[in-house]
């Protein structure tokens, strides 16, 4: 437990667990793979979407985990690298946005289909990831006040209602994954919730 501890405060370790799965695409190109390599700006729209939903979901599952397990030395380390693990979301976001432009012809045909309810969801899941990005650094913090940044991020939790959405939109029949990766982090926040209101509710009777 101690070494797992010490590989999650490691930056390294966290750095080099955001960036595989950027790498992960060369592995089928590689390889020539027929289904990649007929439409690879597709393939890796996909991937870029996935893996963005994976780490907006796990950085919003840090909370959840300190609060229900407070005294875990896990739970902690873990939550040393929500900044990071949060600004690496947007970027797996923004290159998932361009192989979408890029698939979709160019940035006029993107404009034309913006209506569309999956792409204007995940357009307004982007943009939230943008602002929580751009207001990430501390000297923003300070000058934005704790109160006024923390509720401007507490808009991560609709960029994720919105990105689980806009995946299950943007296919015909449901993706299962969609369940992988929020279901999870939607019963850690009822159990959080849970567990913040029997609190309140003991301190009011005792």
């Amino acid at each position: 437990m101690a070494f797992l501890e010490k590989i999650l405060k490691s930056k390294v370790c966290i750095w080099v667990l955001i960036v595989l799965p950027g790498l992960w695409p060369a592995v089928p190109l590689f390889r020539q793979e027929s289904s990649v390599l007929a439409d690879p700006a597709k393939y890796l729209l996909h991937h870029m979407g996935f893996v963005a939903c994976v780490l907006l979901a796990v950085v919003l599952m840090f909370t959840p985990l300190r609060i229900l397990w407070p005294k875990s030395k896990l739970a902690m380390a873990l939550n040393r690298h929500r900044r990071l693990v949060g600004v690496a979301a947007f970027a797996y976001a923004l290159l998932h946005v361009s192989f979408h432009v890029i698939h979709e012809g160019g940035l006029a045909t993107f404009v034309k289909d913006v209506k569309k309810p999956f792409i204007l969801s995940g357009l307004t899941a982007f943009t939230i990831l943008l602002a929580l990005a751009v207001t990430s650094p501390h000297r923003v913090l300070r000058r934005m006040g704790a109160i006024n940044w923390k509720r401007l991020h507490r808009l991560a939790y609709i960029a994720a209602g919105l990105a689980g959405y806009h995946q299950a939109a943007a296919r015909k029949v449901f993706p299962v994954q969609v369940l992988w990766i929020f279901v999870p982090l939607a019963l850690l926040e009822i159990a959080r919730i849970w567990r913040q209101r029997m609190k309140a509710t003991a301190i009011k009777t005792g």
